[in-house]
């Protein structure tokens, strides 16, 4: 199905399906970005909640963007399938449908799962193939069986049944990234990163290097770490980096392999969390979002609580390395006064992959409440935007994208209503337009029993203008290292 953004006067979502075509409503959502919706839940299963759409990743190369993410949330966890959503024009219009061959409740593209979860974005320019990376999931008990990876050769328009990376009998939260440096040692190479719960979320690696279609044993770190939401990033000469929060999310720390995957060294602290708990009962912790810039800068966010006296509320905060195994000081991301009052969480940062250093350009999406002290009956979910064009030296006003949403409006889950433990942020670089591009869920009121919680866009994307408003390191609060209780589950 082929999506086109098409302005009108502001209005609620209408949606008029003609064949295969869907004209989309642009609305500004109270806020000062206009959205188009860019999918919405197809299945129909009895078991699931409908329509609800959450955790998106994205990512894009050339004028392609990439966003795929879950489709018909289950309480207990993982999805009744994964929905793509896919732009060939720099984000003007997109096509969408269900990754094929995957679980029992998809009409007419069945596998042999029951759900699916925790969809990741990648491509990989030595093969022309994009991936998403997947967890296939077994119900009664719900676990995390294996982790899949669908392909596509046609530019993300159409996808062959997933091919197996991984099995395990209680996995959980996949990502994956390509090396796409084509002066690499391992340009063409792809890794991804899971972890096992059955061994208090060991973490785990496997590679391919033909493009998705055999992968690799999966190997633990040098120092067989546990942990959880790790980001693959990949520098220029082919080094992996994996930014990843340790298992109780107390710590973000990272560890890399310089050999293209052939094995993994031991981690490093990044830094530790000290994490605001996020009111109103929402699915939101300090997992990473990581990104690379063209030279091989690693850059880290994450919600925090430290620059802020007694802890009442999260900031975005950020730590880079140049080095592979150091990270610098942590800064906040200057979003609004540190006694705003507002929480700010569940962020995804976009790199263009073209700049660096003193002249990289980040867009910075994220959730936020205008009250931090608020309840699951009067809590207001908003989603922000911010930008820098010096590498987070300094950075934009904030932008509001959209908002207020009511926590009931959210698919529930048993680790709370939910958007998505993480989101995404991809940055165009000038050559393909310049914006910044977020996949985000966005919720409207329910009709009775049925969601209205879909996928959107800011319509013509966001720009990456940066701003005068610098980040902090310095007066960092100290208050006790959150702690979430022991190793986590995120399906």
């Amino acid at each position: 199905m082929r999506f086109v953004a098409r302005p009108r006067l502001p209005a609620r979502l209408v949606v008029a399906v003609v064949a295969a075509l869907a004209l989309l409503t642009t609305i500004p959502a109270a806020a000062n970005v206009a959205l188009t919706r860019i999918s919405t839940d197809p299945t129909s299963n009895t078991t699931s909640q409908h329509a609800t759409q959450v955790e998106p990743d994205t990512y894009a190369f050339g004028n392609t963007i990439v966003s795929a993410f879950q489709t018909g949330r289950f309480f207990d966890g993982g999805a009744s399938g994964i929905a793509f959503a896919t732009s060939t024009n720099a984000g003007s219009t997109w096509t969408t449908g269900v990754l094929p061959g995957i679980t029992r409740v998809q009409t007419g593209t069945t596998g042999p799962y029951d759900r699916v979860s925790d969809p990741a974005v990648a491509f990989d320019a030595q093969d022309n193939v994009w991936m998403v990376s997947s967890l296939a999931i077994l119900a009664n008990p719900v676990r995390g069986v294996a982790v899949i990876t669908s392909r596509s050769t046609n530019g993300g328009l159409t996808w062959g049944n997933p091919v197996t990376t991984a099995t395990g009998s209680n996995l959980d939260k996949n990502w994956i990234a390509c090396d796409n440096t084509s002066a690499s040692p391992f340009f063409g190479n792809c890794y991804s990163e899971f972890d096992d719960t059955n061994n208090g979320n060991r973490i785990k690696m496997s590679t391919s290097t033909n493009g998705g279609l055999n992968w690799g044993a999966a190997l633990n770190t040098g120092d067989n770490a546990t942990g959880l939401g790790g980001q693959p990033v990949v520098r220029p000469n082919g080094t992996v980096l994996v930014p990843i929060a340790n298992a109780n999310e107390t710590q973000i720390r990272s560890f890399r392999s310089i050999n293209g995957g052939t094995s993994w060294r031991a981690t490093v602290l990044v830094s530790n969390v000290t994490a605001h708990t996020v009111a109103g009962s929402l699915r939101s912790g300090p997992l990473p979002s990581a990104e690379i810039d063209s030279a091989g800068t690693a850059y880290v966010v994450w919600q925090d609580c430290r620059f802020r006296s007694g802890c009442p509320a999260n900031d975005i905060v950020m730590s880079k390395s140049t080095s592979e195994t150091t990270w610098g000081a942590v800064t906040r991301v200057p979003i609004d006064a540190t006694n705003s009052g507002r929480d700010h969480f569940i962020p995804g940062i976009g790199v263009d992959r073209t700049t660096s250093g003193g002249s990289a350009r980040i867009g910075l999406t994220y959730y936020f409440y205008p009250v931090a002290n608020c309840t699951a009956a009067n809590c207001q979910l908003d989603v922000g935007y911010v930008s820098s064009t010096n590498g987070g030296s300094t950075w934009s006003a904030a932008t509001m994208v959209t908002g207020p949403m009511t926590l009931s409006w959210l698919a529930n889950t048993s680790q709370g209503r939910m958007v998505g433990d993480y989101i995404s942020t991809s940055v165009f670089p000038a050559a393909n337009g310049g914006r910044a591009y977020p996949v985000i869920a966005v919720a409207n009121a329910p009709s009775g029993s049925v969601f209205d919680e879909a996928m959107y866009v800011p319509t013509g994307g966001l720009a990456v203008s940066g701003g005068s408003l610098r980040a902090s390191s310095v007066g960092a609060r100290r208050v006790p290292v959150s702690s979430r209780g022991g190793a986590g589950r995120r399906r």
